[in-house]
């Protein structure tokens, strides 16, 4: 298989979890605490993939300082994207209670929440690619931890947005929308980081990092943590321990 259309394939299927999700919301109606249940294992696989396939690695690629400027400047450009949404009605996207707003409570939540999906989502992918674009071959731990993250995402935000009285064709659309985006930016990350110097990989791996652990702190961690139980924090160190288990076996 040529390395593009690797990528693009790769990041299409992480995406993909999204649509499993929303399929598995939309048929039946899942309790609040398995939810975010589930959405605590999301976070933990991701929290480990950032801490080990992504931050260290960029550090033996390129160095400490091309990857802690670009993780900075991640966070820094999703947390002021974010805050833009926010203010557009997109601020409980993944939330699967009665949280989001209609159309009719806020005119125009429905784009900034579709257009808020797209900015959790394209990090994720463009690592994707860039792995593809550095090493010949998807990250198998990146892989599993996009796709098993993305599928609580899925779950959780089409649970809100049934509750908000949105329709099927609204959310599915989003979903299947984002996911073939996924795809896109894999492949963009490909294309554009192929036999780029190892700093400037780095770099734009520490944005995707920086941009991913915002992601997981304004929008999932609040999800992970909406039906206090005494079992949230063991469920989001047993994700943790999944990814990092993966990662090691993967090595």
């Amino acid at each position: 298989m040529p390395l593009w259309l690797m990528a693009l394939v790769w990041g299409t299927v992480g995406g993909a979890a999204l649509v499993l999700g929303c399929a598995v919301s939309w048929r039946w109606t899942i309790p609040s605490k398995i939810v975010s249940s589930v959405m605590a294992f999301g976070a933990g696989v991701l929290i480990s993939a950032l801490a080990f396939d992504l931050v260290d690695e960029a550090v033996e690629v390129g160095g400490l300082w091309p990857t802690a400027t670009g993780f900075l400047g991640g966070a820094l450009v999703y947390v002021g994207a974010n805050a833009l949404l926010v203010r557009a009605g997109a601020k409980h996207r993944k939330r699967s209670g009665n949280h989001q707003f209609s159309e009719e409570e806020k005119s125009g939540s429905g784009t900034a929440i579709a257009i808020g999906a797209l900015l959790d989502g394209v990090p994720e992918s463009v690592v994707l690619g860039v792995g593809v674009a550095t090493v010949g071959a998807v990250n198998p731990a990146m892989l599993a931890a996009v796709f098993i993250s993305n599928f609580p995402e899925g779950l959780s935000s089409a649970a809100g947005m049934k509750k908000a009285g949105r329709s099927a064709g609204y959310v599915f659309g989003v979903w299947g929308g984002i996911a073939m985006l996924s795809g896109i930016a894999s492949l963009i990350g490909f294309a554009a980081l192929q036999g780029a110097p190892a700093g400037l990989i780095a770099a734009i791996t520490g944005v995707a990092a920086g941009a991913i652990l915002a992601m997981l702190a304004d929008t999932m961690i609040p999800e992970a943590f909406e039906e206090h139980h005494l079992l949230t924090g063991l469920i989001a160190a047993i994700g943790f321990l999944t990814a990092f288990t993966i990662s090691e076996l993967g090595g």
